[in-house]
Parts: structure tokens; C-alpha cells; sequence
């Protein structure tokens, strides 16, 4: 049953969001919910104190989100407190405001394992109203809008508050754990195929034959804009390579869960980490915006120094 503070939430612009971590997710649905309206949203990131923060730091104020000072400073007074750090921190940053907690839904959308998810949700079952979250799709350019999926026994209770604000919510079955099972294992084909595209095509182009096993390949899938598929799955490898990875070792930890060995996955974990680290490169910075000839081109230049 819905009580009071539930349906207060609900009214329009009255529910306040804080964010912890304040990567590009965080900033994505920070900035679609106060497009929709929502007036009061803080959030906080491990590295606003440091060199590295102040771009985070710039966003928020851009966005019009408000910077905390701590942790807890940004928890304070919230309704809903969304996890969006890195993989590897879920569970740390669950534990840094559980003392700051007073029953508040704690939507936990970081790619973590299933096992990871229930550990969260009983180290805060009795600080707050837990929520297995999933993004299922980029959060460019839906913002607050793209798919997320829910599961726990809290679920329900919050997804009146979010559908009001125009967010797209579907619901897993099974409890905690339910809705990261579905997008771990997904993960390995999503982030697998990546991997595969890297590798492919920077064989291919080696081989002076790039333009030849695309083509080769709109024979096989052609339902595939392989054009499309390559730029895209180039840039976001050399984006977010090194995030990707502790994803995918998140999703490794999830098939042992499972009873399956992750042969192929620590694989991509491996790809998917090179490409990360070649993106840094300023080479391979530069030409992320001009398409898989510039990326490639990049890519061998950089291996071959």
C-alpha cells in the first residue's frame, strides 16, 4: 500500500533527486528530469574535490543541479538517491551514505553482478527503500526517457513517481538481482560484438581490405547499416573502453554466479580495455569524430610508435 510520503512524491516537481556520481549518466538523467520539471536535484562525485571533478562540477551547475560538499551534504533531504558511479565503487558508495539514509528509494543503476545488487540492497535494507536498476540503451539522447529496467520489492512503490515524470520503466521478475541478470548477460553480446568490430576492422584495415568485408557483411545481416554499426561501435569502445571493461567484469562475475566460465567475456574485458586506454591518445581523441577510416588510421598509428 502506498502511504503518505509516497503519494506526496508523486505530485508533480515534488520529489528531490540526489545523484551519487555524477559521470555521464548521472548528468543525462539529471538533465532530462529537470527538463521535466523536477526543481530540486544534488549530487555528489568522488572527485569533486579533486583536478578532475571540476568538468563534473561545471555540469552540474550547468544543468542546475546542486554541488555537494559531501556525501552527506548531498543526500540530505532527498527523496530518491540514484548510484551511478563506476562499477568497481557500487558497493562502496552504498556504504559511504548508508549514515545519511532515512528511508529514501535508492535507485542503484550501476552495472554490477546480480550478487553484487543483493549485497548492496542488505547492507541499506534498513536505511533505505532499495531499487535493482538497468539502463538498457545509451542514455544519449533520451536522457531521463531511455528504458530502465526495475525489480525488487521496492519497485512498484517508485515507479508511479518516475512514470510521472516521463520516464520509460519496464519491471523484472524474480526480485534483487532480476533486472542486473538481464543486462549483465546481455552485455556479453552488446559489449561482445564491439569487441569483435574493433578487432575485425582493425585487421581489415591492416589488410587493405576494410571497405571490402563490410561490404561482405551487408551481404550477411543485411538488415545492418554496417557503416553505422562500425563508427559507432569504434567511437564508444575508444570513449569508454576502460568503464566498459569493469562492466564486463562485473558481467564475468555474474556467469561464474551461474555456473558458467567466461571464456569470451574476459576477452572483451581485454579488448575493451585496450581500446579505452588508445582513446586517450590524442590521436585517436582527434579523430573519434570523423568517422572508422580516421579511427582506424588513428589506431595503427598509435600501435606503431
Amino acid at each position: 500500500m502506498m502511504n503518505a510520503k509516497d503519494a506526496d512524491m508523486i505530485r508533480p516537481n515534488t520529489p528531490r533527486f540526489c545523484f551519487i556520481g555524477f559521470g555521464e549518466a548521472g548528468q543525462a538523467l539529471a538533465s532530462g528530469l529537470r527538463e521535466a520539471g523536477v526543481e530540486t536535484i544534488s549530487a555528489w562525485d568522488i572527485l569533486f574535490p579533486e583536478s578532475d571533478g571540476k568538468p563534473l562540477k561545471q555540469a552540474g551547475e550547468k544543468i542546475g543541479v546542486r554541488v555537494g560538499s559531501s556525501a552527506a551534504d548531498a543526500v540530505r533531504g532527498s527523496d530518491v538517491v540514484v548510484a551511478a558511479v563506476t562499477a568497481a565503487s557500487s558497493l562502496e558508495a552504498a556504504r559511504s551514505v548508508k549514515p545519511h539514509l532515512s528511508g529514501q528509494f535508492y535507485l542503484d543503476i550501476n552495472s554490477v553482478s546480480p550478487g553484487r545488487k543483493k549485497e548492496t540492497a542488505k547492507e541499506l535494507a534498513a536505511s533505505a527503500r532499495y531499487v535493482d536498476a538497468a539502463v538498457m540503451a545509451p542514455v544519449h539522447p533520451a536522457k531521463h526517457k531511455t528504458p530502465i529496467l526495475l525489480a525488487g520489492e521496492h519497485a512498484q512503490a517508485i515507479g508511479p513517481l518516475l512514470t510521472g515524470l516521463g520516464m520509460k520503466l519496464s519491471y523484472a521478475e524474480g526480485g534483487i538481482g532480476a533486472a542486473a541478470a538481464i543486462k549483465m548477460v546481455r552485455g556479453v553480446m552488446i559489449k561482445g560484438i564491439e569487441a569483435l568490430t574493433a578487432e575485425c576492422f582493425i585487421a581489415a584495415q591492416r589488410a587493405g581490405v576494410a571497405d571490402q568485408v563490410m561490404t561482405s557483411l551487408s551481404n550477411n545481416y543485411p538488415a545492418l547499416d554496417w557503416a553505422k554499426v562500425i563508427d559507432y561501435n569504434l567511437e564508444r569502445m575508444a570513449s569508454h573502453g576502460i568503464r566498459r571493461a569493469a562492466e564486463m567484469e562485473e558481467v564475468a562475475d555474474t556467469l561464474r554466479e551461474l555456473g558458467v566460465e567466461p571464456r569470451m567475456t574476459l576477452a572483451i574485458v581485454d579488448r575493451q580495455r585496450e581500446m579505452g586506454e588508445l582513446g586517450k591518445q590524442p590521436a585517436l581523441r582527434e579523430a573519434k569524430t570523423q568517422g572508422r577510416a580516421a579511427m582506424l588510421n588513428a589506431i595503427n598509428e598509435v600501435e606503431s610508435e
